[in-house]
């Protein structure tokens, strides 16, 4: 468990799925985020239950806030490789109330980065963002990451509507706490 002053990172749950499929039901969270096939609760429920557990190559986090130890999101570090020390990122607050200016998605975002480069050894981070989501660009250079090219037009958003994706990454030593 990896702990800061509002959140704290754990293991998911299995029962935790009824929480995880509201968000992946709710526009506002799934508005950046690939879309795959509707999935029904039964098979985020079977999915939760058949989940890998935590490795090197794959570790999926709950964001839960220290206040009423809800869980309010997911931050992963996937596609670790130990040859080359790199891993890529995927962060979300699915709670409403916690996303925008409180700071939860941001000591998790830390959170996670400072345990990839020092229980992990990682040499470099990288995650993708959508280039209209700004307000998620600016947390991710707050902490550290640079932008470091442009994927065009490959993200194709829940509307139709093609999007340019931006590469980020963050090197040992470059986060700010």
């Amino acid at each position: 468990m990896l702990e800061g002053d509002l959140v704290r990172l754990r293991a998911l749950e299995p029962e935790e799925a009824d929480r995880i499929h509201g968000w992946v039901h709710d526009p506002e969270v799934g508005r950046w985020m690939n879309h795959s096939y509707p999935r029904s609760l039964a098979q985020l429920r079977k999915r939760a239950e058949e989940r890998p557990v935590n490795s090197y190559e794959l570790v999926v986090l709950g964001i839960e806030a220290k206040t009423d130890g809800k869980l309010i999101g997911i931050v992963d570090l996937r596609d670790a490789e130990p040859e080359v020390g790199n891993a890529e990122l995927d962060i979300y607050i699915g709670e409403a109330e916690y996303r925008g200016g409180g700071g939860y998605g941001t000591e998790a975002l830390r959170l996670m980065c400072r345990y990839g480069f020092n229980s992990m050894r990682l040499h470099m981070i990288t995650l993708w963002v959508v280039a209209e989501n700004e307000r998620a660009r600016h947390v991710y250079r707050k902490v550290g990451f640079s932008e470091d090219g442009r994927h065009r037009e490959v993200f194709v958003a829940a509307d139709g509507k093609r999007h340019d994706m931006i590469l980020m990454s963050m090197l040992k030593g470059e986060l700010k706490w």
